[in-house]
């Protein structure tokens, strides 16, 4: 049977793990899978398929015959193979930082921006998990009424910072309900100064603080947007700002996101009813009966899950809504397989 040889770099981690999930489930036909790690993790045992695959170390060689290679071990770990995986014919789908704000390289979520995808010249950008909710709930609503200006503030899973923030996250509760001190050594950022403990808290600090007060992660959440929305991550078409949190949940990233609109005789049934027809969207919106998105019910799920729409009582053509993801599937691994699934739609995916 032929398919596709695909390589997972960063099989070990937590996103990793998922993108092993992910392509056990896609509609793309896969022939072989590479699982690569750093030298530390190779020779581990991992299950694809119910099959054991041994973790080999990432080196360019890996790539030998790998038509697509999915990344999600850090930046450095893309920015130096990913180059080397596209030498050797593969389509890479890079799931850091790494390649975000290239202009070169097409930073895509498949409900928004397909298109972008025919610009590539072998890396594809995965967006950062936040952002990536956040525009699949707001492109229908742009599409149909314009959209101005967004104000977003996020509920961010301690996920979000890897399998040692979770398990970081799991010692403290214990120590706090045993009634002993929490001991933090990696959030809000493991590289910086202090830290501080994440249960029974919330941190506003999600990356390091840029020079102008705003965090790394809001800095991601304002210019991305702009790229993926209008292809230009300076625009000033549509005004962006965000304060991200870290909040003691294990997976799924809520936002409360403020947004006004250009269409002045849109109401909230209109937004309703254009987000319950959009792609990747699960509408929950009913207050007299307390349904609403929430984080257990969307862990596990690849859609976006969208609810409490209501206007804004002091703003003309301003409107609230609420918006829950899994950000380990469609703020990661699930949007990095599905960007590849566009592809071979769009012909854009080849074997070699």
């Amino acid at each position: 049977m032929s398919g596709y040889n695909v390589a997972i770099v960063g099989a070990t981690g937590a996103v990793g793990a998922r993108m092993i999930k992910m392509v056990e489930q896609t509609s793309l036909p896969v022939n072989s899978v590479k699982l690569l790690a750093s030298s530390r993790s190779a020779g581990k045992q991992l299950q694809f398929n119910g099959q054991p695959l041994t973790v080999e170390e990432t080196v360019p060689e890996s790539f030998e015959g790998i038509d697509l290679a999915l990344f999600s071990a850090g930046g450095s770990v893309s920015k130096k193979f990913a180059p080397e995986a596209v030498k050797r014919g593969a389509v890479v789908v890079d799931n850091t930082s790494a390649f975000r704000m290239d202009p070169e390289i097409p930073l895509v979520v498949p409900e928004v921006n397909p298109e972008a995808l025919k610009a590539h010249h072998g890396i594809v950008a995965n967006p950062n998990c936040s952002t990536i909710q956040m525009v699949v709930a707001l492109e229908p609503i742009r599409k149909a009424f314009g959209l101005k200006r967004v104000i977003v503030s996020t509920y961010q899973a301690v996920s979000g910072a890897g399998n040692r923030a979770l398990k970081e996250l799991r010692d403290e509760t214990q120590a706090y309900l045993d009634g002993k001190d929490m001991e933090a050594h990696i959030l809000p950022v493991s590289g910086d100064k202090k830290h501080y403990p994440i249960a029974f808290n919330a941190l506003p600090q999600i990356d390091v603080f840029e020079e102008d007060g705003y965090t790394h992660e809001e800095w991601k959440m304002i210019h991305e947007t702009k790229k993926i929305m209008l292809d230009d991550m300076d625009s000033k078409d549509i005004k962006v700002t965000a304060t991200c949190v870290r909040i003691p949940v294990p997976v799924a990233h809520s936002e409360s996101i403020y947004f006004e609109v250009e269409d002045p005789k849109a109401t909230v049934k209109d937004i309703q009813d254009v987000l319950a027809k959009a792609p990747g969207i699960v509408l929950q919106d009913d207050p007299d009966h307390q349904i609403y998105p929430q984080a257990h019910d969307a862990e596990g799920s690849r859609d976006t899950f969208v609810g409490r729409i209501r206007p804004d009582q002091e703003t003309p053509q301003a409107f609230q809504m609420w918006d829950v993801s899994d950000n380990m599937l469609k703020g990661a691994a699930w949007n990095s397989v599905q960007i590849a699934e566009t592809m071979e739609k769009m012909g854009l995916l080849h074997m070699q």
